[in-house]
């Protein structure tokens, strides 16, 4: 920390500093906590950013900051007169910081205000002043404030009463120990790995430890996102793994009980897929929607306004937020039924519950969307696009036929072609090339699907059609065979599968785009490998020969996008960001 003679000292001394560090100004007399100073100039998500009497930037904001400061003729020190250019707006804070942030704003550059609550931070201009704000101070805990605030604002029933009161003491232990937030992360992956591995002995002890390590390892994933707001270690990397990590865990466990179960007797490896299929779908559907509707034009409707209406009711936030089974409460549910129930009564439970929820959530945004009046964006329509993960043979159709489609909207093809395709997989005998008839159909239809933008009051159901064509398609092959570990392979296939799916959305999410052509091209898009799959359900009529080809697509779709999705997330440029995400 350097003192400034004035705003051309302290133009040099900015100027002085190596380009790729954060840099910040802070008036001598300010007053407030420390916290308050924290969520000003701490926060790596932003560029620029300032709360009264103090601004920082990042690396791509100090050229800004040094152009806005050079135009400043404020002296810098304790009782200096406050002076700006006749040209530089008159800001809300009259401070030399707060000038120059007016500044920046001016030339156009993005400054966050945090919000600060109860915490105090001001610039007094006399004593009377400075007592006042000193008294103020005193009166707030400013730990107290960053705990509180380290617990996510909007959460399930079951993470808000029976986990935050406790996992924030628990971040703060961990931020005192220099712990990050990826560290708790991988600790949270490492607890759910054993978890599942416990559940798949398929002894009584091993389900009740089980259960009991899968809610050591959700309260570490409470801990992490908590340690990350308590010290604001945000990152794009903290971001990618944390959501993919909750992905990873909850499928894994659902082996570990398959497993478990078999070894028990009970073979209920169709139940635990089936549950991973319909959990993966509901996720697309809250993805597909909150991106399509996120930045609408008039984005309002009677649905909406009712659904504001009812959370001004304590009682019905809850209600609303427990039916849709978020994380918290599937896990908690999960964890008690393994240690006092079976793996099938585990899996019962998940399809009906997430079946339930399902139905609820796209029932309700079916009704707003068909109640707004909204403006599709383009960069709506093109994450639709993404999400869709339409591979060549779509794009082939889409570009040579964009007028077939006809009266016929784009979710209403795409459900035609999800009907025909997962119809074949169901009745039509199995190995049959009728059903390879079917995929060619459904081909044909999932290229009219997208032929042209996906702005219409439904398009963002087309997405979910496609990952429930794909999912359901592979299930019901495997589970009709007669190959040995045709399931278990069928899981690893779609659990490669899906991981591609959550990272385009996180991809998007992060505002980096979706993963590059090559990548979908490669791994064939969703109906590519629906076709496939039922290619080779049709020729490989030796049993064994289709686990292995399943077994094979699995590994060879894994790596493909695994390796990708690695070094973009450790090389990407994307803005560090915190998920505080759907309750899923």
């Amino acid at each position: 920390m350097q003192t400034a003679a004035d705003a051309d000292d302290a133009a040099t001394l900015l100027a002085a500093v190596p380009a790729g560090r954060r840099v910040a100004l802070v008036d001598p007399r300010f007053v407030g906590h420390v916290h308050a100073l924290r969520l000003g100039l701490t926060d790596p998500r932003f560029a620029a950013a300032t709360v009264p009497g103090a601004l920082t930037a990042q690396p791509e904001a100090r050229g800004a900051l040094l152009r806005a400061l050079r135009r400043t003729t404020a002296a810098v020190g304790a009782g200096a007169p406050v002076v700006a250019p006749d040209t530089d707006p008159a800001p809300d804070d009259p401070t030399v910081p707060g000038r120059i942030a007016a500044a920046l704003e001016a030339e156009g550059t993005a400054v966050k205000r945090p919000e600060l609550g109860s915490l105090t931070a001001t610039v007094p201009t006399d004593a009377g002043a400075r007592a006042t704000a000193e008294s103020a101070r005193a009166e707030v805990d400013d730990e107290a404030v960053r705990l509180r605030s380290a617990v996510k604002a909007h959460d399930g029933f079951f993470t808000t009463f029976a986990i935050s009161p406790y996992s924030r003491y628990i971040a703060r232990w961990c931020a005192r120990r220099g712990l990050t937030p990826n560290q708790v992360t991988t600790a949270s992956l490492i607890t759910a790995l054993i978890a599942a591995g416990a559940a798949a002995t398929g002894t009584r002890g091993g389900y009740v430890a089980a259960g009991i390590l899968l809610l050591v390892s959700f309260v570490l994933d409470c801990t992490d996102g908590q340690l990350a707001r308590y010290s604001l270690q945000y990152s794009t990397m903290g971001a990618w793994l944390d959501a993919t990590f909750d992905r990873a865990k909850e499928y894994a466990y659902y082996a570990g009980l398959a497993i478990g179960a078999v070894r028990g007797g009970d073979d209920v490896w169709v139940l635990a897929l089936g549950a991973m299929v319909l959990q993966a779908c509901r996720h697309v559907v809250d993805f597909s929607f909150n991106e399509a509707n996120h930045d609408a034009v008039a984005n309002t409707s009677p649905t909406a306004a009712l659904s504001d209406k009812l959370d001004s009711v304590g009682w019905t936030v809850w209600a609303r937020r427990m039916i849709v089974l978020p994380i918290g409460e599937r896990w908690a549910m999960i964890a008690v039924l393994t240690a006092l129930t079976t793996p099938r009564i585990v899996f019962y439970a998940l399809l009906i519950g997430c079946a339930l929820a399902a139905c609820y959530t796209t029932a309700g945004r079916l009704l707003r969307s068909l109640t707004r009046r909204a403006s599709r964006t383009d960069r709506a329509a093109q994450a639709l696009a993404d999400l869709a993960d339409s591979g060549p043979l779509a794009q082939g159709v889409a570009a040579v036929a964009p007028g077939l489609r006809g009266a016929f909207t784009a979710p209403a093809v795409a459900l035609l072609g999800t009907l025909v395709m997962i119809g074949g997989a169901l009745f039509l005998p199995y190995g049959s090339w009728l059903t390879v008839a079917a995929a060619a159909v459904y081909v044909l239809l999932s290229g009219l699907a997208v032929a042209r933008p996906l702005k219409g009051a439904l398009d963002w159901l087309v997405p979910p059609f496609f990952r429930a064509a794909e999912y359901v398609t592979i299930l019901v092959l495997a589970a009709r065979s007669d190959a040995p570990h045709a399931v278990p392979a069928a899981f690893g296939l779609i659990s490669a599968v899906a991981y591609h799916h959550y990272d385009t959305v996180y991809r998007i999410r992060g505002g980096t785009g979706a993963p590059p052509q090559w990548l979908v091209r490669t791994i064939g898009g969703h109906e590519g490998r629906t076709a496939l799959v039922a290619v080779l359900a049709a020729v490989l009529t030796h049993a064994a020969g289709f686990t292995t080809a399943l077994t094979a697509l699995a590994v060879a779709v894994a790596l493909v996008v695994l390796v990708e999705s690695i070094r973009f997330w450790v090389s990407s440029s994307a803005p560090a960001v915190h998920d505080e995400g759907e309750l899923a």
